[in-house]
């Protein structure tokens, strides 16, 4: 089959269920936060991104690989793919685990989000899930590693089983794609370098970038008295992507952060893009924000735009996630995402 007989995504990984929850502030153990409101939402790379594209409209086929339990959870996930016209006759049922779910903390006042993840089904997921002789997609993207036990498990051969299902995409005709999860751990250089070598587009936030490759890409404000506040160090982060790309990476490395997004081609093109400039009232939760940037990339990628829409498309789709509480409610036609750029302007990139 030819490269451009292909089209459509096919997407596979984390299947969850979001429980979205409001609360007034994120408490100190062994006290109380209030909760305002709780929300049922996708979760997961593949759920999140899939129907991010379906709500943005995209013009190719969408199909889903995975896992989920043979459970009410499980049924909704299939309803909500039925809704939004994704195929899932590869997003397959298991009576050996409940459908993953995840409780997603998140304070009022700034959208900061805190999870709380039962592994459920997809810590079943398995090499043997993946056939790629049955799809005619363009692009496999893969997400997220470091939350998928048997895929983040030891391959003799690629490293990784995740590196094995993605050589196996690659070799069917498929372009590849990966995200990360932000654990708070050691493990990624272990996990996620394998991959890369079977990654056409590599995909991840800055906190990720930099524990991949041991680089610090935020630095301490001095002069600032919020806590956690960081500048962004372009320069590393610079560097982090070109390692990535020496990792393996056979076409780019993408990494979108709050101020904006910025891409690094193996042919050593850099393209940045900064985010929407929402007015502080404008942002309900930050929960998918990562994915729905990845759907932009996503959709410009497939559609042979320049890699400066992929960032536009990128940006305006995560600014249309931070309208809503939940992972893709706030998604809208990309011709309405790109307006939020339009009406509120960008950061300096």
């Amino acid at each position: 089959m030819t490269h451009t007989s292909r089209t459509g995504l096919f997407s596979g990984g984390n299947w969850i269920v979001d429980a979205v929850k409001l609360i007034d502030l994120w408490p100190q153990q062994d006290t109380l936060a209030n909760i305002f409101s709780t929300s049922k939402g996708t979760g997961g790379s593949p759920f999140n991104v899939l129907v991010d594209l379906a709500l943005m409209g995209a013009p190719f086929p969408l199909e889903a690989v995975g896992l989920v339990g043979d459970d009410g959870d499980g049924s909704w996930i299939l309803e909500q793919c039925a809704r939004h016209r994704i195929e899932t006759r590869a997003l397959q049922k298991t009576s050996d685990a409940p459908t993953s779910y995840t409780d997603v903390m998140t304070v009022r006042e700034n959208g900061r989000r805190t999870f709380f993840h039962a592994r459920g089904s997809n810590a079943l997921l398995d090499s043997a899930h993946f056939d790629f002789t049955k799809t005619n997609a363009r692009l496999f993207h893969l997400g997220y590693l470091l939350l998928l036990d048997k895929l983040d498990a030891p391959h003799a051969e690629y490293g990784t089983v995740a590196a094995e299902v993605l050589a196996r995409a690659q070799a069917a005709g498929l372009k590849t794609s990966i995200d990360c999860v932000s654990e708070d751990s050691d493990r990624f250089a272990k996990i996620v370098l394998p991959a890369l070598k079977h990654v056409d587009v590599c995909i991840m936030n800055e906190f990720e970038a930099g524990r991949v490759t041991g680089r610090k890409v935020r630095v301490g404000d001095p002069h600032s008295s919020a806590p956690g506040s960081a500048f962004l160090d372009r320069k590393e982060l610079r560097a982090a992507m070109q390692q990535l790309l020496e990792a393996g990476v056979r076409e780019r490395v993408v990494v979108h952060f709050p101020e904006g997004g910025c891409a690094l081609g193996r042919d050593g093109a850099w393209h940045q893009h900064g985010s929407v400039q929402l007015p502080g009232d404008y942002i309900k939760g930050a929960a998918g924000a990562g994915d729905a940037f990845t759907a932009g990339i996503l959709l410009g990628w497939h559609e042979d735009k320049p890699v400066e829409e992929w960032l536009r498309f990128g940006v305006c789709a995560a600014a249309a996630n931070l309208s809503e509480e939940t992972c893709t409610s706030g998604l809208r036609p990309l011709a309405d995402c790109l307006a939020l750029g339009e009406k509120f302007g960008y950061r300096a990139s």
